[in-house]
């Protein structure tokens, strides 16, 4: 089975480049095979190389920075993603977006079901929405897959700050009432496969679903997982979101119900605190 792989250093993306054997052939572009700010190419790309499903892990993801730089975001979260939608449905083969919470409010305090009415508040978030949208207008079979808290041994995440920051500083505060659940990188690239198969033989399961990790927890709680595994003596305060302020908004609430994604293709969510060992492990920690 041939998959092609929008992305290559991003942390899915290289996930996904490591699951590359012989019942499964990645190809990850990089921007130099096909350019996110273009849309036409990235449909060009799909029509050029004929895969059996395509699978989209990157992303405009600078959250911050979308808010002052909201065309660019616009065109790589949900202008290129529709054009690949498009042409995945002209070639009638599975598409798998990554989405995230950030589609919604952030407000309540239950987990957000895939059929939840988006209401994003910042331009990341919309922008993410407006690809869901275009994608499930496209057509064709398809994935959209919600996830959150992303985290691996590779590029910029929680993990790898915490893990430097802790090795700097005796205490930390971070965050503590923003909640949702760590997911490991390489068990999102693990589903995305399992769903594009899936969907070649089972196309009425295409849709919209949640992925993330169990246990839900805070930003600080999972700062504390972080250095107890790491054995990192670096103490952790509770603030409030308001003493940490951003330009954009984020979700106090990023809980994502999980469980159609369970029921259609038997993908339970993941511990990240196993993923977290895994992490820290490729990391070299605990340090002797």
């Amino acid at each position: 089975m041939k998959i092609l792989v929008f992305g290559h250093s991003g942390q899915v993306a290289t996930e996904l480049r490591a699951l590359d054997g012989d019942d499964v052939q990645i190809t990850a572009l990089a921007r130099a095979d096909a350019d996110l700010t273009d849309p036409a190419a990235c449909a060009a790309a799909i029509d050029a190389r004929a895969p059996d499903a395509v699978i989209n892990a990157a992303a405009y993801t600078a959250v911050d920075k979308a808010e002052s730089d909201t065309d660019t975001a616009q065109i790589i979260n949900a202008d290129a993603p529709a054009a690949m939608a498009q042409a995945c449905a002209a070639h009638d083969i599975p598409f798998v977006s990554i989405s995230t919470d950030y589609v919604f409010s952030g407000a309540e305090d239950t987990p957000w079901a895939p059929a939840d009415a988006t209401d994003p508040q910042s331009v990341y978030g919309r922008t993410k929405r407006d690809g869901e949208v275009a994608i499930v207008k496209a057509g064709g079979r398809y994935a959209v897959l919600r996830t959150s808290w992303v985290v691996s041994a590779h590029g910029n995440n929680f993990v790898k700050t915490m893990l430097r920051l802790g090795a700097e500083r005796e205490a930390l505060t971070i965050v503590a009432d923003q909640i949702g659940g760590p997911t490991g990188a390489a068990e999102i690239a693990q589903a995305c496969v399992i769903i594009v198969k899936t969907l070649i033989s089972q196309p009425r399961k295409s849709g919209i679903y949640h992925f993330s990790g169990a246990p839900d927890t805070s930003w600080a709680d999972f700062a504390r997982a972080i250095f107890d595994a790491a054995k990192i003596p670096c103490a952790v305060t509770d603030i409030p979101s308001t003493d940490y302020p951003t330009p954009a908004k984020r979700p106090q609430n990023s809980r994502l119900d999980c469980t159609t994604t369970d029921a259609a293709f038997g993908i339970s969510r993941p511990d990240w605190r196993e993923s977290l060992t895994h992490i820290l492990l490729k990391l070299d920690f605990p340090k002797d």
